[in-house]
C-alpha cells in the first residue's frame, strides 16, 4: 500500500520549483509516463538536459512524436536553437505540428534563412498541411532573408489552397513591399476584405520606402476615410512621408492629430517627429519637441545632432553631443560621423581630434561612415596629408570616401590633385556621381581652365546629371568665373529647378561682368517668381548698384533685406552699401551710415571707404579712414599701399613715398595679386 501512495503521490506531484538539482532528482524518481509533465517547469538548460537524457533513457526521445515536440520547443525557449534542431533532425517522421513549432522557434530566434530552408522541406514532406499560422511564419522568414522569390511561391500556395486569412494576407502586403514590388502589394492590399490599421500602415510605409511619399500621403487620407484609427507606427510612417515631401504643414498636422488621438509619444513616433522637423528645416521646433520628451534614447540624441549638423548649426551640434546630461548615453557610428562633420564645418582641428580618439576608444573608428568623415574633417581643417594617409588605409571605397578627398584637394588649392583623384577614381572601377562633378568642376573654377569645365559639362550630359541642381549651380558657377556668360545662361534657362543659389549663382555671374542692368533684371524675375533671394544675392545686387552708381536703388535694396525679407545684413553688405555712397561721392553720408552700423566696422568698410575718398581726392576724410584701420590691423601692409596710393592722387609726393620707405624698414610687403585662366578662356 505504501508502495501505491507513493506512485499515486508521484502521479498527482507538479513541481513548484525550477531548481536544476530539484528537476534533476524528480526525472530520475518519476516513471517516464510523467516526465513530460516535467519540462514546463524546467528553467535552465541544465535541467532541460536532465529530462532530456531520462527520456532518451526511456526510450520515449527520439521515437515519441509528442516527447520530441515538447523537449524541442523548451530547448528552443531558453535559446539553445542548435539543441531544439538537434532534437527535431533526430525525430524521424516529423508531423506538421512538429515543424510548425520548430519554424516558429526558428523565426522567433532570427535565424531566418533555415526557416526558410525547413519550410522548403515540409512543403514536401507534408503537402496539403500548411495552416495560416505556417505561411505567415514562412512569409515573415522570406522577408528577412530577402528570399522573396520563395515568398512569390507562399503566395501561389495560398491561392490554391483556395485563400488565406487578413494576417496571411497582410504578411503578403509585407513580403512585397519590402521587395519593391509595390504594384504586387496594392493588388493584394486591395484583395484584403477587411483592411486593418496592420494593413494600412504596411501598404503606407511601403510607399514611403520606396520613394512614393505622396501615395503614402494619400493612403493615409484614404484610411481616414474608412475611419481605421492610426497607431504609431502609422504616424511614424506618415511623419517619414511629409519628411520626405518637405511637407512641415503636414508635419504639424499630423503632431496635433498624434495629441488628439492620444498617441503615446514612445522612442518610435518621438524619433518621426525630431526627424521630420529636422529635414524640414525647422530645428529649433526639433529642439522644443527634443526639451520637452521625458527619455532621450541614442537614436533620437543622435537624430537632434544630425538636425544641427545638416542645418547650418555645427556649434549647437557639438555643444547637445558634449552635453553632460547625455553622458550615459554610448554614442554610435552615425553620432560620431555627424559631430566630425560639425567640426570640420567649424574648422575646429582640435575637436575633431578629440573625437577621432574617442571614435578609437568606442572601436568604431574603422566604421567605413567614421572613416569618410575622417577624410572630410581633416581635409576641411587644412591637414591634406592626415586626410590623404586615411583615405589610402579604405580599403573599400565607395563614392563618398572619392568624393570627401577630391573636395578636400579643391578646398585647399589643390585643383590638379582633385582632378587626378577623379581620373584615378573611374580607373578604379567607381562610378562618379553628382557630387564628384560638382567637385571636380569646383577644381576647374580654381585652376580658370574653360576647356576641362566643358569637358566635365559634357560628362555630366552623358550620364544624365543635368537633373541634379547642384551640378547646374557648379557649371553656372565655372561659366561666370571664366566670363562665359552665354553658356552660363543657357544652362540657367535650361533648369528644370531654380532654388535660390542658383538665381543668385546666375545674378552675381551678370554682376561679375559688369552687366547691371541684367543684373537687377533678373533678380526682379526672381522676386516675381516667389524666390526667396539669400544674402549673396544681395551682396551681388549691391556690387552692382556700387559699380553703376545707383544710390537709391542700394539705398531699396538695403532697407529691404530686414524689412521684407528677414536677413540681417552682414559685414559684407555695410561695406557694400558704403561702397555704393562713397563712390557716387557721398562720403559725409557714408561716414555717418558708419557710425550707425550696429557693430564696429571692420577693414573692408574703411577700405571701402577710403576708396571713395581716393576716387573724388577727399584728403581729409580719408586720414579718418586711415587712422580707423591702423588701430584695427597695424601690421597689414595692404592699408599703407592705399594711404600711399592716396596721398599720390591728392598730389602730396613725399608723404607717399615717406610710407613705402617706413613700410620698407618694417619689412612689410605686399603681395602682388594675381589671376589664373585656362587657355581657351579667351
Amino acid at each position: 500500500m505504501h508502495g501505491v501512495r507513493q506512485t499515486q503521490s508521484s502521479h498527482n506531484f507538479v513541481p513548484s520549483t525550477s531548481d536544476a538539482h530539484s528537476v534533476e532528482h524528480l526525472a530520475r524518481a518519476l516513471p517516464p509516463g510523467d516526465l513530460l509533465r516535467l519540462l514546463p517547469t524546467c528553467a535552465t538548460l541544465r535541467s532541460v538536459r536532465a529530462v532530456h537524457a531520462r527520456l532518451v533513457a526511456c526510450g520515449l526521445v527520439p521515437g515519441d512524436l509528442r516527447a520530441s515536440t515538447k523537449l524541442l520547443s523548451c530547448y528552443a525557449a531558453l535559446g539553445d536553437v542548435a539543441s531544439a534542431r538537434r532534437v527535431f533532425d533526430g525525430t524521424p517522421r516529423p508531423d506538421a505540428y512538429s515543424y510548425r513549432v520548430m519554424l516558429g522557434r526558428l523565426v522567433g530566434a532570427g535565424c531566418h534563412a533555415d526557416a526558410v530552408a525547413l519550410h522548403r522541406v515540409m512543403r514536401r514532406r507534408c503537402p496539403g498541411e500548411q495552416d495560416d499560422v505556417v505561411l505567415s511564419l514562412a512569409l515573415k522568414a522570406c522577408v528577412r532573408s530577402a528570399d522573396f522569390a520563395y515568398g512569390r511561391r507562399l503566395h501561389c500556395d495560398a491561392v490554391k489552397a483556395g485563400g488565406a486569412d487578413d494576417f496571411v494576407m497582410n504578411s503578403l502586403v509585407d513580403m512585397y513591399v519590402k521587395s519593391g514590388d509595390l504594384e504586387c502589394a496594392r493588388k493584394v492590399f486591395e484583395r484584403i476584405p477587411s483592411r486593418s490599421v496592420v494593413s494600412w500602415t504596411s501598404m503606407l510605409s511601403g510607399c514611403v520606402q520606396n520613394g512614393l511619399a505622396a501615395d503614402g500621403m494619400l493612403l493615409f487620407n484614404e484610411m481616414r476615410q474608412e475611419s481605421v484609427h492610426p497607431s504609431e507606427y502609422t504616424m511614424a510612417s506618415v511623419l517619414a512621408a511629409c519628411a520626405a515631401l518637405d511637407g512641415l504643414h503636414e508635419g504639424r498636422w499630423i503632431h496635433g492629430s498624434v495629441i488628439k488621438h492620444g498617441i503615446s509619444l514612445n522612442s518610435f513616433v518621438s524619433a518621426a517627429l525630431l526627424d521630420m522637423y529636422v529635414k524640414c528645416g525647422e530645428v529649433e521646433d526639433a529642439r522644443r519637441l527634443f526639451d520637452q520628451l521625458s527619455h532621450i534614447d541614442l537614436v533620437m540624441w543622435t537624430t537632434m545632432i544630425v538636425g544641427y549638423t545638416q542645418n547650418g548649426a555645427p556649434l549647437d551640434a557639438l555643444q547637445l553631443f558634449l552635453d553632460k546630461r547625455f553622458a550615459s548615453i554610448v554614442p554610435n557610428s552615425v553620432t560620431i560621423a555627424t559631430v566630425l562633420s560639425a567640426s570640420g564645418q567649424l574648422r575646429n582641428l582640435f575637436m575633431g581630434r578629440s573625437i577621432h580618439g574617442k571614435a578609437i576608444k568606442l572601436g568604431v573608428a574603422e566604421y567605413d561612415v567614421v572613416m569618410n568623415a575622417f577624410v572630410d574633417l581633416y581635409a576641411k581643417c587644412q591637414s591634406v596629408s592626415e586626410a590623404n594617409s586615411i583615405f589610402g588605409r579604405i580599403l573599400n571605397k565607395d563614392v563618398v570616401t572619392w568624393n570627401s578627398m577630391i573636395a578636400g584637394y579643391a578646398e585647399n588649392d589643390m585643383a590638379n590633385d582633385a582632378l587626378m583623384l577623379f581620373r584615378q577614381m573611374r580607373l578604379q572601377g567607381a562610378s562618379p556621381d553628382a557630387i564628384s562633378v560638382v567637385n571636380a568642376l569646383s577644381a576647374c573654377v580654381c585652376l580658370g581652365d574653360l576647356l576641362i569645365g566643358t569637358c566635365f559639362h559634357t560628362y555630366a550630359v552623358k550620364y544624365a546629371l543635368m537633373s541634379n541642381i547642384y551640378v547646374n549651380t557648379a557649371l553656372l558657377n565655372l561659366y561666370n568665373k571664366c566670363a562665359d556668360l552665354p553658356s552660363a545662361r543657357r544652362v540657367f534657362d535650361e533648369m528644370n529647378e531654380r532654388n535660390s543659389v542658383t538665381w543668385c549663382a546666375m545674378i552675381g555671374g551678370y554682376g561679375m561682368q559688369g552687366d547691371s542692368a541684367a543684373s537687377i533684371d533678373l533678380f526682379n524675375e526672381m522676386l516675381k517668381e516667389s524666390i526667396h533671394p539669400n544674402d549673396v544675392a544681395f551682396t551681388s545686387i549691391l556690387s552692382t548698384c556700387s559699380h553703376t552708381g545707383m544710390v537709391t536703388a542700394g539705398k531699396k535694396y538695403f532697407d529691404s533685406m530686414a524689412q521684407h525679407f528677414n536677413i540681417k545684413p552682414s559685414m559684407k553688405h555695410y561695406a557694400c552699401m558704403v561702397d555704393v555712397l562713397a563712390r557716387a561721392g557721398n562720403l559725409e553720408e557714408a561716414l555717418e551710415f558708419i557710425e550707425k552700423m550696429p557693430m564696429q566696422a571692420d577693414s573692408s568698410v574703411w577700405g571701402a571707404f577710403l576708396h571713395g575718398c581716393r576716387l573724388h581726392s577727399r584728403l581729409e576724410f580719408g586720414e579718418e579712414a586711415i587712422k580707423r584701420m591702423m588701430v584695427l590691423h597695424p601690421e597689414r601692409p595692404d592699408y599703407y599701399v592705399l594711404i600711399s596710393n592716396l596721398y599720390t592722387s591728392c598730389g602730396m609726393w613725399d608723404k607717399s613715398q615717406a610710407i613705402r620707405r617706413w613700410m620698407q624698414e618694417r619689412g612689410l610687403v605686399k603681395v602682388p595679386g594675381c589671376s589664373s585662366v585656362g587657355r581657351e578662356n579667351g
